[in-house]
């Protein structure tokens, strides 16, 4: 990572006025913020060492893909993982998900994504924390529709992940909020989880203490959501990627 000296410039003559007990509170303080952008990048590409022989799974996120508050090795993306190895089928999760990442956001990096990995299926599940921050639900169909069509003409097929929130914004909000899932399914003709979430939001025993984040135990039933409409995608694709795989 390059830093331009010159940008803190500016700074340089409070710094001198600073104490070194300050300073060293600062250094400490940038240490760690620093550290945590780098914890960030290694956990959204926490799968990304893929086998040429596999077929890529990419999944887009946020914190409830990305395991926070528990081990990664506890969260549903790595449950997948296992799932598919023990089911036998030959795909490399690549987990490229944020902590608070928006629809927006996933928007922006999906492109970069798709041209690493070049992923056979997409697993969307973003949009909680749009909905959370009250951001128009127009604007999050039409970052998720775009996510949607930067995987076809990647050659992807797409499973979104649908969410719901709470009712601060008012019925009319939440609704559209969730109806944005179902519209956008039927649009493009994909997969959907109706609710991520279904039965563990509503479970104390299953969510964290600040009643957002599922606990460890909640990721095998989280799984479960995902795989009632992965698998299916997996038995259509398999004759057709073995056969584009013989062409090669």
């Amino acid at each position: 990572m390059y830093l331009n000296s010159g940008v803190f410039a500016p700074f340089s003559n409070r710094f001198r006025t600073l104490s070194r007990h300050s300073v060293r509170r600062i250094a400490t303080t940038l240490t760690r913020a620093l550290l945590a952008v780098l914890l960030g990048f290694a956990a959204a590409f926490s799968m990304a060492d893929t086998s040429t022989e596999d077929k890529v799974l990419l999944v887009l996120g946020d914190s409830l893909s990305a395991g926070y508050g528990i081990d990664i090795d506890q969260g549903w993306v790595s449950l997948l993982q296992k799932r598919l190895r023990q089911e036998n089928y030959d795909y490399q999760v690549v987990n490229a998900s944020i902590s608070g990442e928006t629809t927006g956001g996933g928007l922006s990096r999906l492109p970069q994504a798709l041209s690493r990995w070049s992923p056979d299926i997409v697993i969307v599940e973003l949009g909680g924390n749009d909905g959370l921050r009250g951001i128009a639900p127009k604007i999050i169909a039409d970052n998720l529709k775009r996510m949607i069509e930067h995987n076809e003409q990647a050659g992807a097929q797409s499973l979104l992940l649908g969410m719901q929130i709470p009712p601060n914004y008012g019925p009319r909000y939440t609704r559209q909020f969730h109806q944005n899932y179902r519209d956008i399914a039927e649009t493009f003709d994909i997969p959907l989880v109706p609710f991520f979430l279904d039965g563990v939001a509503t479970d104390p025993d299953k969510m964290q203490a600040d009643g957002i984040h599922p606990k460890a135990n909640a990721q095998p039933q989280m799984l479960e959501h995902v795989w009632e409409e992965l698998q299916p995608m997996l038995i259509e694709l398999q004759p057709m990627l073995e056969v584009m795989s013989r062409a090669k």
